[in-house]
């Protein structure tokens, strides 16, 4: 569960077909050949969906396991307030979120107990030590090289089988100044193709240890407008500007809250300071 590169890798994927329209054949010849591939070497071709469980939910126990024992660790070390609507209801979303350290997905993950895939590169998802904890929590590998039509159609997969994704549509961990970096297509693609809300999750500040940081909690958005057309590059492009100035305005909003509740502390200590004058 390590940083993404996701928007990077399924940005070809995403902007070659707008909302994936005519670039389904060819990514489902591509599916289907290596598909092919994995029945010749012998090997259980792996699934990267979960079957609903009686209840119509789709759970990942290994994902619940991990969410009882590294979440009340992980707010020791690095403590958290949630704002606004910190639960999701079940079924298919996808989660956005701005990206600062390898440990945000937490964020994303205490928000149900249903499961959640998030895009992971190749190199955590082939590491000897995680690969098999990112197979096991069906993690979504993705290519580094730009070209990942394999990471789109499963996340597309998953989606339309009413599952959560997780994307960080900057790509990569932002270790810059800036509050935010440029996305790169991906996110608005996806959710405009399989017709699902986008839920976003903005971090307000970098985490740091033992300083508890502020996470933001959007209430769930679709992209409706875009539904049902061959969608150009730039239209594809202002779908993900309306998801990241969903997260610029719920950081704009808190920045508002929190000087607010200070002028009020302020406001408070100084007639707390005439009265003991008096």
């Amino acid at each position: 569960m390590e940083e993404t590169k996701e928007n990077a890798q399924v940005s070809s994927a995403a902007e070659s077909d707008g909302t994936g329209t005519e670039g389904d054949g060819s990514n489902a010849v591509r599916a289907q050949k290596a598909q092919k591939k994995e029945k010749k070497s012998g090997k259980k071709p792996y699934c990267i969906t979960v079957p609903a469980n009686k209840k119509g939910r789709h759970v990942m126990p290994l994902m619940n396991v991990l969410r009882a024992i590294v979440i009340p660790i992980f707010r020791l070390i690095k403590p958290f307030r949630c704002y606004g609507q910190s639960r999701a209801k079940d079924g298919a979303c996808v989660y956005a979120g701005n990206h600062y350290t390898i440990w945000d997905p937490i964020y994303i993950a205490r928000t149900t107990t249903e499961g959640i895939h998030f895009l992971s590169k190749r190199e955590v998802t082939n590491h000897w030590l995680m690969g098999g904890i990112c197979k096991k929590i069906r993690c979504i590998s993705v290519n580094r090289d730009g070209n990942d039509a394999r990471a789109f159609m499963n996340s597309l997969k998953c989606l339309k089988n009413g599952e959560k994704i997780s994307i960080f549509p900057e790509g990569t961990r932002n270790k810059t100044n800036e509050e935010m970096l440029p996305f790169k297509p991906g996110a608005a693609a996806l959710a405009i193709k399989a017709k699902v809300p986008v839920i976003p999750v903005a971090i307000y500040k970098k985490p740091r240890l033992f300083r508890t940081a502020h996470i933001l909690y959007g209430e769930p958005f679709e992209l409706s407008e875009f539904y049902d057309k061959k969608l150009t590059a730039e239209e594809l492009k202002a779908a993900d500007d309306v998801i990241k100035e969903k997260l610029l305005s719920l950081k704009r909003g808190h920045a508002a809250f929190l000087q607010a509740k200070k002028r009020r502390s302020k406001k408070q200590t100084g007639k707390q300071t005439e009265k003991q004058g008096e």
